[in-house]
């Protein structure tokens, strides 16, 4: 087994919520697909680096994209939902995205940004005279 994929434990409890397939069996897997979405979300990588293992990128990548507009991944969702507990929770915010202008980028503050770059190239010495060339007569 592979560090992103389910355990057997994990898989039985979402096997019976897997819809029915339409059409031809696939010859990888309803685990096996499953397994590649997690990859896939766990990693970031865009779907052109998914592994082999989990067969062919386009059609995990078509799958899924079915599943999302049938809704069948809103319904594992929901059916896998813990019951959230008012007294004692925790929030994971790992990514905490700021808007641009906090960072100074184009609508930003132009007056903190122009007060910066003057310190910044401040001369540091007194420049010394340039030597005078020799005059020929």
């Amino acid at each position: 087994m592979h560090r992103h994929e389910l355990t057997d434990e994990q898989w039985k409890q979402l096997e019976p919520l897997i819809p029915a397939r339409r059409g031809p069996r696939t010859k990888k897997g309803d685990r096996q697909f499953v397994n590649a979405v997690l990859w896939r979300v766990k990693t970031g990588a865009p779907w052109r680096d998914l592994p082999e293992r989990y067969g062919p990128w386009k059609t995990v990548y078509n799958r899924f994209g079915r599943w999302a507009t049938r809704g069948v991944w809103e319904g594992l969702f929901k059916a896998l939902q813990l019951q959230v507990d008012d007294v004692g929770s925790l929030l994971d915010a790992t990514i905490i995205r700021a808007h641009q202008d906090a960072s100074g980028a184009k609508g930003g503050a132009d007056a903190m940004l122009w007060a910066v770059l003057e310190e910044a190239f401040l001369p540091r010495s007194t420049p010394c005279a340039p030597p005078r060339a020799n005059r020929s007569k």
